[in-house]
């Protein structure tokens, strides 16, 4: 059995209301708990304790952040959660500072982490339909992927020493939603990273 911290990072508005990425969170607990891992749920709208939050990155094999892009970039209040949470595990809990020290200030920064062996995975959800990446000929992304897009999240993990797994993306999905077939592709995608446990 392996420990998955699965954090809903979605923030409420009155034309964005977070049933998507309400249902693909819990969808991950219901499949990754089928196959045998314990989950804990966060959701960053509801009061959380960030020394707690600390705990819960040490028990976690793996985090899952489940998250909507809101203007090329994780919610506010994911943001502050990250601030927060991750400033309270800086004092050798998620990382040692940032892995310098006096004698050589230049290097090795951002190798400080403590969570070897940990993994984290990207779940995004876009209004950006999928062809507006990897392409050159289209204006706003220039030829980027998403994962390129997403490199400072990314880079967040990587200073804590996670490893990260394979991004899963919902594309358009307010002006052409396939909500059936993203929680489909969803599962598929669960089961394919996440063995079953033996029991």
């Amino acid at each position: 059995m392996s420990n998955i911290l699965i954090i809903n990072a979605h923030h409420y508005y009155s034309f964005s209301k977070g049933e998507l990425n309400a249902a693909l969170a819990a969808k991950a607990v219901e499949v990754l708990e089928s196959r045998g891992h314990a989950t804990r749920l966060v959701d960053v709208d509801e009061p959380w304790d960030a020394n707690e939050q600390v705990q819960n990155h040490l028990w976690a094999d793996v985090i899952l952040v489940q998250t909507p892009v809101n203007w090329m970039d994780v919610p506010w209040t994911f943001k502050k959660y990250m601030d927060d949470v991750y400033t309270a595990g800086m004092g050798g809990e998620l990382c040692n500072g940032d892995g310098r020290s006096s004698k050589a200030p230049a290097l090795g920064y951002g190798t400080g982490g403590s969570l070897h062996g940990k993994k984290y995975m990207l779940s995004l959800t876009f209004n950006a339909p999928k062809q507006a990446f990897n392409n050159p000929r289209e204006y706003l992304f220039q030829g980027k992927s998403v994962d390129d897009l997403f490199f400072p999240l990314h880079m967040n993990f990587r200073f804590f020493a996670m490893e990260g797994m394979e991004t899963f993306v919902c594309y358009d999905v307010m002006k052409n939603p396939t909500t059936k077939s993203d929680l489909v592709r969803f599962v598929a995608h669960l089961e394919q990273n996440f063995e079953p446990c033996l029991t």
